[in-house]
């Protein structure tokens, strides 16, 4: 039997190989993915997919797998978050016993491993609430005034993206708290129909306790409920693209 074609399926506002799982983004006409040539599947006008041969069968199938992808992921990452939620409790719990039965020394550590919890919970909050916020113009700049205030900038007044402001500054503090540089650049420009925002941080990384709660979260969010894309390859940090907010 012979393989079936190779197609690229629209996930969020990126691209993703199938059956390799390669990543492409943003999903624009203007930037096909490599190895083509390839054809365009169009649904109602927007773009869901790249085939050798573009039909509205093969642009249905192309969204169908999308979305069973990203059903994929949410459900991965929300039982990886879970398991480490779950832990963090019980940890909490053995520490809260030694401390009533004779070892009050471990109140001092209690706390702390309270806090964690919260925030391994408000991460689970993250990926499992589907938003349901309409998507609107955000000026990006406003956006990192609430989450990136120290950061050094470099973006024209003209970044206005579309999106939930809730949602957005969700992916940004998550982003903050995933890159946790000693220093924080952000730049942003326009790329056709996005913008291309560049976060790049200084100095010695601080790992997280738990990993999903930085990339794949983030990824999570931005590619999901911002219809954006995460690429997380540069070296020094990451870059996001999300919509334009159309200019009248």
């Amino acid at each position: 039997m012979s393989a079936p074609a190779p197609v690229w399926v629209r996930v969020g506002g990126g691209m993703e190989s199938i059956p390799e799982h390669q990543r492409h983004g943003p999903a624009d006409l203007e930037f096909p993915p490599p190895g083509g040539p390839w054809e365009p599947l169009l649904l109602g006008g927007r773009l869901v997919g790249w085939a050798e041969h573009a039909g509205l069968a093969q642009a249905r199938r192309s969204a169908e797998i999308a979305q069973q992808l990203v059903e994929e992921q949410r459900h991965y990452l929300l039982g990886r978050l879970g398991h480490k939620l779950r832990s963090s409790v019980l940890a909490l719990q053995e520490s809260a016993r030694q401390a009533a039965f004779g070892r009050p020394e471990m109140l001092e550590g209690i706390f702390e491993q309270a806090q964690e919890v919260g925030r391994r919970a408000a991460a689970v909050e993250a990926a499992a609430t589907e938003r349901k916020d309409a998507a609107r113009g955000v000026v990006l700049g406003a956006v990192l005034n609430l989450t990136m205030a120290s950061a050094n900038r470099d973006l024209p007044d003209s970044a206005v993206v579309l999106g939930s402001e809730a949602v957005l500054v969700e992916a940004f503090s998550r982003m903050r708290e995933w890159l946790a540089g000693d220093t924080v650049s952000v730049s942003a420009s326009p790329l056709g129909s996005w913008w291309k925002v560049s976060i790049e941080v200084g100095g010695a990384r601080k790992p997280l306790a738990v990993p999903e709660m930085g990339e794949p979260l983030v990824r999570l969010i931005v590619d999901t409920y911002l219809d954006g894309w995460l690429d997380a390859s540069p070296p020094a940090g990451a870059d996001i693209y999300l919509p334009a907010y159309p200019s009248r």
